[in-house]
């Protein structure tokens, strides 16, 4: 099962990046580039996925089947 979690990225001031979730509280991960603190992102939902499964059995977290995000990007 894939889940799909929504993260924030932020630049920091001295210039790394920073990923939170409103949706996988105590996801936190930072990186020199965005790529970098993706996969990081990736490492530390999936730990704490398995750790709340182990806890309290399955996170309820939308799947990759049910949602669509997009990003549109208009010339303003």
């Amino acid at each position: 099962m894939e889940l799909a979690i929504r993260i924030q990225i932020e630049e920091l001031p001295d210039g790394l990046f920073l990923a939170t979730s409103d949706e996988l509280p105590g996801l936190v991960a930072q990186g020199r580039t965005v790529a970098e603190t993706l996969d990081i992102a990736r490492d530390v939902a999936r730990k704490l996925i398995e750790a709340r499964r182990e806890r309290d059995g399955i996170p309820d977290l939308p799947t990759t089947t049910h949602r669509r995000d997009y990003t549109i990007v208009v010339a303003a």
